[in-house]
């Protein structure tokens, strides 16, 4: 068995994590200092939790479940407990990117994300159909990097990743400078601020008149068939109209250089904003 010390176990993603790691060939040790979560893991689940010294002492993993803001914080109270070689686990790249894991060349720094269940998907089960956001029935994929340590730290790694995120579909590696452009670059800064404004926008028709309901399902049914053809899940081509509406429309809501926000600088000041 590899032994885990799981660090945030109770809180909101620290417990999905608890969860999906009972049953599996992980030995692990549950840290978590909120009287809440520790009441949730010892209810819901039959989790003790144990002090993070006594964690640490077997520790050949430890895995960080806490927000972004914290792991700095975190790291800097428990590096100089982990003996070479220990594999550390961060669940975003933010952290990491902003250079907030300490300076510790005999660690290896691993990072792990989920891409949450597709849009497209085969999910026939309600509850899968109903896991929006992975880990729990629905299938997903993953993005993984390592940091820095030995290759073969990789497998180990993506082993874990798999656990704690199943049921994964395909798991893709990337480096830590990939990831933070997969997020916050193209999840958050772009598609989830389209999407704020795609809201905004159904709000706005409904503020002229148009059924709160009848909006909702005529833009939500529109984005599944439109999203279908632009991300080639199905052949076809919009039509003229549509592609002149495009055409004018683009440019009325977006600026020309709307790309930036992937540059290097845009990267990081968007992650030390989180951070």
């Amino acid at each position: 068995m590899t032994n885990i010390a799981l660090f945030g176990a109770g809180g909101k993603m620290g417990y999905r994590l608890a969860l999906n790691l009972q049953g599996t060939r992980f030995e692990v040790d549950h840290v978590e200092i909120n009287p809440a979560g520790i009441d949730r893991l010892k209810t819901n689940l039959g989790i003790e939790t144990v002090p993070s010294s006594e964690a640490l002492s077997r520790a050949e993993v430890v895995i960080l479940a806490v927000p972004d803001t914290h792991i700095g914080q975190v790291m800097g109270q428990i590096h100089e407990s982990l003996p070479a070689g220990t594999m550390v686990v961060a669940l975003d790249a933010a952290a990491p990117f902003a250079g907030h894991l300490p300076d510790r060349p005999d660690l290896t720094y691993f990072v792990t994300h989920p891409c949450h269940p597709p849009i497209f998907n085969d999910e026939t089960e309600l509850e899968a159909k109903r896991d929006f956001f992975g880990g729990l029935k629905a299938r997903q994929h993953i993005v993984s990097a390592l940091m820095q340590g030995p290759e073969e730290d990789y497998a180990k790694g993506e082993e874990i990743a798999k656990v704690i995120w199943a049921p994964v579909m395909r798991s893709h590696r990337v480096t830590v400078e990939q990831m933070a452009l997969l997020e916050p670059g193209l999840s958050e800064t772009v598609c989830a601020s389209l999407l704020v404004a795609m809201r905004e926008a159904m709000d706005e028709v409904v503020r002229r008149g148009v059924n709160e309901v009848t909006a909702r399902d005529f833009l939500l049914g529109h984005m599944n068939v439109l999203a279908s053809v632009i991300f080639e899940e199905t052949p076809g081509v919009f039509s003229d109209a549509c592609n002149k509406a495009i055409e004018f429309g683009k440019p009325a809501l977006m600026r020309d250089d709307w790309k930036r926000v992937f540059e290097p600088q845009e990267i990081a000041d968007s992650i030390r904003r989180i951070t």
